[in-house]
């Protein structure tokens, strides 16, 4: 129970990798609160589980793309927490859309919302949260990206997203920085393309299974991005700041031709 008496605040964690995070989490002694848009039920039941694992943990409904969504559950969370203050913020959350659109087709309301979603809602998140962990002079923060966000690169088809996790890798890192004195560490999570029923599987369920595009031959699991989460959360991982974890199995997303 190396994070008893630690809360985590997990955006999107009805369902998939902030599922498996939260119950992560949990295991090792911290409070939970949940986040979610519209999957209440999952949420709640959740909630359920993992207090019946001997912590406490909540749901809240906002969305992280909408900034006053952001203030009313970063007050309600706050509120929520036995110290008045989150431990772990995990910016799990963010829109993003599968099929391929050319950025001269994106609508006005889209675009907005994509940022919203993927840069400005985590800012806005990560301040609120800020002055707790400060004042402890403990916190761990996590953002999340893409493989191979750290490079750059283009991505054709997903312009507006790949700009938004690409501009969170500078402030990643120079959160990474300005937070460092005060016993804050921030980290970039990158996961492989994990579908589907595998975001909520371990490890040992997909082991024996073939992925023909990952390097590893394997498929991920929900468990492999969590596993990485709850070691940098450790007290004794302090030494590590500002990295982007590819946790991708050595895929690599990013298909540069536009034909």
């Amino acid at each position: 129970m190396e994070l008893q008496g630690r809360t985590a605040f997990i955006t999107g964690s009805a369902k998939g990798l902030g599922k498996m995070t939260a119950l992560a989490l949990a295991k090792m002694g911290c409070d939970i609160v949940l986040n979610y848009v519209s999957s209440k039920e999952e949420a709640e039941r959740l909630a359920e589980d993992i207090r019946g694992m001997g912590v406490q943990s909540i749901a809240i409904r906002g969305d992280v793309a909408k900034p006053e969504d952001v203030a009313a559950m970063a007050d309600q969370a706050l509120a929520w927490s036995r110290t008045g203050a989150i431990d772990i913020l995990i910016n799990n959350a963010g829109p993003f859309r599968r099929e391929r659109e050319l950025f001269a087709d994106y609508g006005e309301a889209e675009i907005i919302g994509l940022v919203n979603g993927n840069l400005l809602g985590v800012m806005l998140l990560d301040r609120r949260m800020l002055p707790g962990m400060r004042a402890q002079q403990w916190g761990r923060i996590f953002h999340f990206g893409f493989g191979h966000a750290g490079e750059g690169r283009a991505w054709p088809h997903r312009a507006v997203y790949a700009a938004a996790k690409t501009g969170l890798v500078s402030f990643t890192k120079t959160l990474a920085v300005e937070e460092a004195a005060s016993g804050i560490t921030v980290h970039m999570i990158c996961p492989g393309d994990i579908r589907g029923k595998n975001k909520e599987r371990s490890i040992a369920d997909v082991m024996n299974e073939q992925e023909d595009e990952a390097p590893t031959a394997r498929p991920g699991s929900g468990e492999d991005v969590a596993r990485v989460i709850a070691f940098l959360c450790l007290p004794h991982s302090d030494y590590l700041t500002g990295n982007v974890v590819d946790v991708n199995g050595g895929f690599d997303p990013i298909k540069t031709s536009i034909r």
